[in-house]
């Protein structure tokens, strides 16, 4: 396993202040969870530095595992290397200190969802945006992986709000290679296109969404998996069948309940839930299925079950 480095470098003389940087050379993540290792591991294989944050060495070390997995499955299916994962993972930085994004022209915060709640807790996010006004310059830009109405509200409090912004990284999908940026209120033109630069720089296509909840790919995920809920319902046809009209008939690389099982059902409760309170229309009411499956704790890969069952490594079983 590679070695982790929690301390920043610059306390032992090696900062690299003085050497040029080019924009999106050295990137943050605030949140190395699934989605921030998701986003730490795509900008490590596209050359960038990454720096990523988690409150202690444990969970750091849990990171790393995680990023070398998704390393190994490309060296095993794409053919990379062990060299270039080397290379690759000697690119990542773990860290505690929120110091060593001090660097950083580009912070993205990817904290977890509550337990709980399901959710991603908007006053925790808001601390992460201010702790990160601190230390970084202020043309650094500080972006939330989101899929919900918060840009604004999490950039409410800061002094330099144009910088702020929201990109969807579609992580439930393989293969998928196209990024959401989400413009708030305060979003400068600047900004928005030095992320599509980003995007562009690790291979991704993007579009332009202004800040709503669900954005697009949310919107039609939910309404399709729920109309996905009511043919199984109503008996016309099975999982694996309905799964297999939309990645056989057009050209899904997963069947809807597939990646409704990657995200979560407990999640994807909560999502349509949040899309009814916004939105008012019925097609955005929690199928019963889902319902029934979320008091069963059936959340998809996370817990071994949901549409289909996985093992412990989270491979499909049956």
């Amino acid at each position: 396993m590679a070695k982790i480095i929690t301390e920043p470098i610059e306390r032992y003389g090696l900062s690299k202040r003085n050497r040029k940087r080019t924009l999106f050379s050295r990137i943050g993540v605030v949140g190395c969870g699934i989605e921030g290792s998701e986003i730490a591991t795509t900008a490590a294989l596209n050359g960038m530095e990454v720096v990523f944050l988690e409150p202690n060495k444990e969970k750091i070390a849990n990171a790393f595992s995680r990023i070398e997995d998704k390393l190994d499955k490309k060296i095993t299916n794409w053919g990379l290397t062990q060299n270039e994962k080397k290379a690759i993972l000697s690119r990542v930085q773990g860290t505690t200190s929120y110091i060593d994004f001090q660097n950083c022209d580009f912070v993205i915060e990817a904290i977890r969802y509550d337990n709980q709640t399901g959710e991603r807790q908007v006053d925790e996010r808001k601390k992460v945006f201010q702790q990160l006004e601190h230390v970084l310059e202020p043309d650094a830009i500080i972006a939330s992986n989101v899929t919900t109405v918060v840009v604004t509200e999490l950039a409410s409090e800061l002094k330099y709000q144009e910088r702020c912004i929201g990109v969807h990284f579609m992580i439930n999908t393989p293969g998928s290679q196209i990024l959401e940026i989400v413009s708030g209120l305060h979003t400068s033109q600047e900004t928005f296109d030095k992320v599509s630069k980003f995007a562009r720089m690790i291979n991704h296509q993007y579009v332009s969404v202004m800040e709503s909840a669900g954005l697009v790919s949310i919107r039609l995920f939910l309404t399709q998996l729920n109309e996905a809920c009511q043919i199984l319902m109503e008996g016309i046809s099975t999982v694996e069948d309905i799964d297999k009209v939309l990645m056989v008939g057009f050209g899904h690389n997963l069947g809807v309940f597939r990646t409704a099982d990657n995200m979560g059902i407990e999640k994807i409760v909560k999502l349509l839930n949040n899309l009814y309170d916004e939105y008012g229309n019925i097609k955005y009411k929690p199928s019963p299925i889902l319902l029934r499956m979320v008091r069963a704790k059936n959340y998809g890969v996370s817990t071994g079950k949901g549409f289909y069952v996985y093992d412990e490594s989270g491979n499909l079983v049956k």
